[in-house]
């Protein structure tokens, strides 16, 4: 009888304490409004079939790695992998259409986070736009190129944080963020210095994958 009583308090609690933490490769079925969602874009190189392809200058992009680094008992993870040439723009529109399925579900914007890296980031940027959600998370990975800095008619909304490495090419938000002063909530960016330019986002390294988790499992100011 006590061993049974045991067994029943140790079920109630396992399932009392058991949310978030899934790893989904597309939108799952079934939601929970209580519980975060993090949609994570990877770079143009994955696109296609092969989710470690080798770049000549930067190397393995391990997309199987970075999911598993990414992922967190706090939050689900949404990884899509997408087809080859993938236009950024229908991909965002996609993409916007699931965030809006999670707030017709309950779930708050603020429990909502697009990462992206490079074209990843270039999708989560335009997603936000569409959305125009002053409350939703969005984390640019090395994406905030002069081309995008130019176009007038994509505005970040929400709250920013903003990853890249110095040796890069592509380097601060602060153009984008400048010119979308209205709409972004509030914006924090950092740099990470370790010499490997745009493959720094290739494979989960801890100097970006420890700020952005941190940032990601915040505690929100109300």
């Amino acid at each position: 009888m006590y061993q049974k009583l045991l067994f029943i308090i140790f079920t109630f609690l396992v399932s009392s304490f058991s949310y978030g933490g899934k790893v989904y490769e597309s939108f799952p079925d079934k939601v929970n409004p209580s519980e975060h969602y993090v949609f994570y874009s990877h770079g143009f190189i994955v696109e296609g079939k092969d989710p470690t392809p080798i770049h000549e200058r930067w190397g393995q992009y391990n997309f199987p790695a970075i999911k598993q680094e990414l992922a967190d008992s706090s939050y689900h993870l949404i990884a899509t992998h997408r087809p080859a040439k993938t236009h950024p723009f229908n991909y965002a529109q996609q993409l916007s259409k699931q965030v809006t399925k999670l707030l017709k579900n309950g779930i708050p914007a603020s429990n909502i986070s697009l990462v992206g890296f490079s074209r990843g980031g270039f999708i989560s940027a335009i997603t936000s736009s569409h959305l125009k959600n002053i409350d939703i998370n969005v984390v640019i990975l090395a994406a905030c190129t002069s081309g995008l800095a130019k176009k007038t008619e994509i505005a970040i909304y929400g709250h920013l944080f903003s990853v890249y490495e110095t040796s890069d090419s592509v380097g601060s938000c602060d153009d984008v963020v400048n010119r979308s002063i209205n709409t972004v909530s509030s914006y924090t960016e950092i740099s990470i210095s370790t010499g490997k330019e745009h493959g720094a986002f290739f494979t989960p390294r801890k100097e970006w994958i420890l700020p952005v988790k941190a940032w990601l499992k915040r505690k929100k100011i109300q």
